[in-house]
């Protein structure tokens, strides 16, 4: 195996860790582990050749985004996505999709098994409202096209470059301190590969009419998301740190058998360190701004 130590994407840092994720989701060749020492790095591996190489040559040109099922406009016939969907609207939309091997891009952001007092389906955690109504495929398409094989070295290497947007929503990262301006910065590299992390996190609901009642919130479970229950407690999403290289279908396997709760059986599987969400808290009634950050599973 050829493999790659990557300090750009650590596993504390929730969107680097999805990006690696979204590597092996993009390139069916690519591996991931993670290193042991201090901060867990991502390792990505591949046997025919450079990591970087294989992901590059893996990665959607601008015209294969636009197509994507998620898209806002039409698609195949069926109503366009905007951010408020009725249930209609989006069944039509997967049922189009269902034979397409980018149907998760719906499923992974948005779910009809929970519907709100309006009868629009509910939106996932990791696809928050942003300003202007830019739905996800939106933010998608205002990230930068294919990166050179330098600046995705660069990226992986921790020194890629940084340049003023919102990216996906949710990266905490993005923001400066209160003393700093109000601009936010990304890495769109991160941010391209994260999206395609979301394919194996997909969204479901309670099946409930919960929603139709003004001012319940919304029962959407999405993969590695825990509610806990203590009053007014926020949902944490989990994530871990493994040392066995492992495919999409791996990881998938993995995050089935691994459970937060139980510490002592981390390492039968492989699990060396994991990792919650800490959310955002909002400066004032008009700060709508989403983000997560993490903290490590002790």
């Amino acid at each position: 195996m050829i493999e790659v130590t990557c300090p750009g994407l650590p596993a504390a840092w929730m969107n680097a860790w999805m990006a690696a994720v979204g590597a092996t989701v993009l390139s069916p060749d690519l591996r991931l582990h993670w290193t042991r020492e201090g901060s867990p790095r991502a390792v990505l591996s591949a046997h025919s050749d450079d990591p970087a190489v294989v992901l590059l040559s893996a990665w959607p040109s601008r015209d294969e985004i636009k197509k994507m099922p998620i898209r806002r406009k039409q698609w195949e016939g069926t109503e366009p996505l905007p951010r408020n969907i009725p249930v209609a609207a989006f069944r039509s939309r997967v049922a189009a999709a269902r034979s397409n091997a980018l149907s998760w891009t719906l499923t992974s952001t948005m779910t009809d098994l929970h519907v709100d007092e309006k009868g629009n389906v509910a939106h996932g955690p990791l696809d928050p409202p942003v300003p202007r109504g830019l739905v996800m495929h939106d933010r998608l398409l205002r990230l930068p096209d294919k990166p050179e094989i330098g600046n995705l070295r660069r990226t992986l290497d921790g020194t890629g470059e940084r340049v003023l947007g919102n990216g996906l929503g949710f990266d905490i990262a993005r923001m400066g301190s209160e003393g700093d301006s109000a601009s936010k910065w990304i890495d769109p590299v991160v941010e391209t590969l994260a999206f395609f992390g979301l394919a194996l996190f997909p969204v479901r609901g309670t099946g409930t009419d919960e929603g139709l009642r003004r001012g319940v919130r919304p029962s959407t479970i999405q993969r590695g998301w825990v509610v806990e229950h203590e009053r007014g407690a926020q949902p944490q999403f989990h994530w871990p740190a493994w040392g066995t290289p492992l495919d999409r279908m791996g990881i998938d396997a993995l995050l089935d058998l691994w459970r937060v709760d139980r510490m002592d059986t981390w390492s039968a599987i492989g699990i060396h360190a994991g990792w919650h969400t800490v959310t955002y808290k909002a400066r004032g009634t008009s700060d709508t701004t989403r983000g997560f950050g993490a903290q490590r599973l002790a």
